[in-house]
């Protein structure tokens, strides 16, 4: 069985459910650094990175996690080069240590973003 997670303050333009329970875990939905709200997106490899966690915080918190149950996440930077550096350091400071397993891949992304973050939590027994 599966359950969609979907935070009220949240706004999609595309079919998506942004979370997903199955077998004890929440897949979380790609999202880029758009404020859930407004659209808008910050400045900067940094800021966005921040942001971009921000919205997955948003929807494993509409499940009753943080991103401390976080065990997988996928990154994709339009500058994988230019970015890591910056973007890892931003990563870094946000997401709590031990730090889920991750893979990041250089992606043509759309509407100005310059990153997107996709993962997948463990639920809570």
């Amino acid at each position: 069985m599966k359950t969609p997670v979907r935070p009220p303050t949240m706004k999609y333009p595309v079919p998506l459910s942004p979370g997903v329970m199955a077998n004890g875990f929440l897949f979380v939905s790609g999202f880029g650094p758009q404020d859930p709200t407004t659209g808008g997106v910050p400045d900067g490899i940094e800021e966005q990175t921040r942001a971009t966690l921000a919205n997955l915080t948003l929807v494993l918190a509409e499940a009753g996690l943080d991103l401390s149950d976080v065990v997988k996440v996928t990154v994709h930077l339009r500058n994988l080069e230019g970015d890591f550096v910056a973007y890892n350091d931003a990563y870094s400071a946000v997401m709590p240590a031990p730090y889920p397993s991750r893979i990041t891949v250089g992606s043509d992304l759309i509407m100005g973003i310059l990153v997107e973050m996709d993962a997948i939590a463990v639920l809570r027994t």
